[in-house]
């Protein structure tokens, strides 16, 4: 039995009316509880939607709480289809050879992804859904964060495998739930915060990317719909592309861009100040 398998505490008990199968699931949760002791919050950033900027989001965000004092690790979730590195221009790789596994350090940040232990990032990942599941696990219970203060987890779209995973063993703070104006985006964005409303994750905010800067109804009406509240717009700004596309992340290099982060990071944020201890 690996580390990450060992039990740890009292044995988790079923509730009333619950089947006697999800016992498993509350043991691997009270597994990676343990091994992620040391962090925090837990923030997930998601939409049901593939292309409306959740990678995007979660790198940007992720700098704005670090900028702010913040110790942050960023996961890549999308397991079969990881973009991180690219967005933050990493070419090395992960060692792999034994366990725990060892996040790379970029610009103060801790960064694990899948792209970081394949050995050539163009090549697809063709994996079913249980080996998925499997790297996830490892990146839960294997992988040695040390001491966070935010852990922000940038999730693949749709609403099976990984998403799922994550809302049944992961002790989150929430969900950032990510749309753009079109009223397709709304569509899937209120699907993504229904998924995790009902399996009792809270719904931490929206945020609208690609915006004029005035959010749309369609943003809007995924905020009511859900309960909860705007986060922010991020303004289409073709300093996305130029900074993104060069492995650079826009945050550091356009101030309109890191205020626009630096903003939502606040509206998120429930420390006053980072624990300097």
């Amino acid at each position: 039995m690996s580390e990450g398998e060992q039990q740890h505490g009292e044995e988790p008990k079923l509730q009333p009316g619950m089947h006697p199968s999800f016992i498993s699931v509350l043991k691997r949760r009270e597994s990676i509880k343990h091994n992620l002791s040391r962090i925090k919050h837990r923030i997930g950033v998601y939409s049901a939607k593939g292309g409306v900027g959740k990678t995007t989001v979660a790198v940007n965000l992720a700098y704005a709480l670090s900028a702010r004092g913040f110790r942050v690790g960023l996961l890549d979730a999308d397991i079969d289809c990881p973009n991180l590195t690219m967005f933050l221009g990493i070419d090395q790789q992960m060692d792999v050879s034994g366990f725990p596994l060892k996040p790379l350090i970029k610009d103060g940040i801790k960064v694990a992804s899948t792209a970081m232990i394949v050995d050539d990032s163009k090549r697809p990942i063709i994996w079913r859904g249980p080996i998925i599941v499997k790297m996830l696990y490892d990146f839960f219970e294997n992988t040695d964060w040390g001491e966070l203060d935010y852990l922000v987890i940038d999730l693949a779209p749709g609403t099976s495998d990984t998403p799922l995973t994550i809302m049944q063993v992961l002790d989150l703070d929430g969900f950032v739930i990510v749309t753009m104006p079109q009223r397709i985006s709304g569509i899937n964005a209120i699907r993504s915060g229904l998924m995790a409303k009902r399996l009792n994750a809270s719904v931490l905010g929206v945020v609208e990317n690609m915006s004029n800067g005035t959010p749309t109804a369609s943003t809007m009406e995924v905020v009511s719909t859900l309960g909860t509240r705007l986060l922010g717009t991020i303004k289409f700004d073709p300093a996305f592309s130029e900074y993104s596309d060069k492995g650079q992340v826009p945050s550091a290099h356009s101030e309109e861009v890191r205020e626009a982060f630096d903003s939502i990071a606040g509206a998120l944020i429930t420390d006053a100040k980072p624990d300097t201890a």
